[in-house]
């Protein structure tokens, strides 16, 4: 029985030694996620945005903030040459593709700078505008829209809110404090 015991913990141990996120350390999770989200965003912004170019072409990309749960990172990019610039969504974590197989994956979506600005401006007013409804009845009353192809849900706890951002098969989790600090970031380094 102790043999037993003492392999359990070993193998307990030695699983969470080895382990790329620690999901007691959330905070991992969050710079994980910003490391391979500024990564990753580099080919997605120079191939699927900017266009690829024989000149030489610079350009910035910068994270800005990373949820907690690292399901959704936010990056701000500016290109000078192109005139162009704006905001890209992160997402990570699980899904299910058609056959019902469950995978884990990331992709990136693009918002230039006006709608960046009109999606963080509406989600912030659609908290303001619904904050009674909201804190009336914590976790049970929610709000939702859409904007573009991303579907929004937003609920509230005693002290916080949350925002769950759907797209395409993706599922984030987007606190409070990663969204207010990408949105106080994106408009301050966009003026």
């Amino acid at each position: 029985m102790k043999i037993r015991l003492l392999l359990l913990v070993f193998t307990f141990i030695s699983f969470s030694t080895f382990s790329q996120i620690n999901s007691n350390k959330i905070w991992f999770a969050k710079e994980y996620s910003k490391e391979i989200a500024l990564y990753n965003s580099k080919q997605f912004l120079f191939k699927n945005i900017l266009g690829s170019s024989p000149e030489v072409v610079q350009f910035e990309i910068l994270p800005l903030a990373a949820a907690s749960s690292g399901e959704l990172t936010t990056l701000l990019y500016k290109c000078d040459s192109k005139k162009k610039e704006g905001l890209i969504l992160g997402f990570y974590g699980n899904y299910w593709n058609d056959a019902g197989v469950l995978h884990q994956g990331y992709a990136f979506k693009n918002l230039e700078k006006d709608k960046a600005i009109e999606f963080l401006n509406k989600i912030q007013q659609a908290i303001d505008n619904n904050n009674k409804f909201l804190k009336s009845d914590a976790d049970n009353n929610n709000i939702y829209f859409q904007y573009d192809d991303l579907d929004v849900l937003i609920w509230s706890s005693a002290v916080t809110y949350t925002i769950r951002v759907f797209w395409k098969e993706f599922d984030s989790t987007w606190e409070k404090t990663a969204f207010e600090r990408s949105k106080r970031r994106f408009e301050k380094k966009t003026k």
